[in-house]
């Protein structure tokens, strides 16, 4: 399984963390479901170009975190996840995304009326892409 994970070597984020948070995201938002096999340590670390050692820890750290299940022999494979913690997550992430982007808009001078404006434009601008992303899942039909 290729999970859709992109890592920036320009970030200032560990690797470690990029996937983590990544994986987390796409475990807590419900592209990944409850018992959905994930790649073996050494497959994912294939794919990504990455150590063993560092998927070794992400995977460490959501087990902990009681996201995903090691069963020796079968794999590991994706935890039951409460809808409650889902949402909380869900609402959580995105409040960081829009004070971390208020925050760099004030480093910019935004005012409040740009910053409404610009955040108008990237909705809409995300509507128009979806809509372009269900045509051409249509074609193939």
């Amino acid at each position: 399984m290729l999970l859709p994970i992109q890592l920036s070597p320009a970030s200032p984020e560990p690797m470690y963390h990029q996937i983590e948070v990544q994986l987390r995201g796409l475990i807590l938002g419900g592209k990944l479901t409850e018992g959905t096999p994930l790649p073996s340590i050494r497959e994912l670390a294939l794919d990504l170009s990455c150590s063993v050692i560092t998927i070794r820890r992400v995977y460490q750290d959501l087990e902990n975190e009681g996201l995903i299940r090691t069963r020796q022999g079968t794999g590991t494979f994706v935890a039951r996840v409460e809808t409650e913690d889902r949402e909380r997550n869900r609402l959580e992430t995105v409040s960081r995304a829009f004070r971390e982007a208020v925050s760099t808009a004030s480093r910019y001078d935004c005012s409040p009326e740009e910053m409404r404006r610009l955040l108008e434009q990237a909705i809409a601008e995300r509507k128009l892409e979806s809509r372009q992303d269900g045509k051409g899942e249509h074609a193939h039909e």
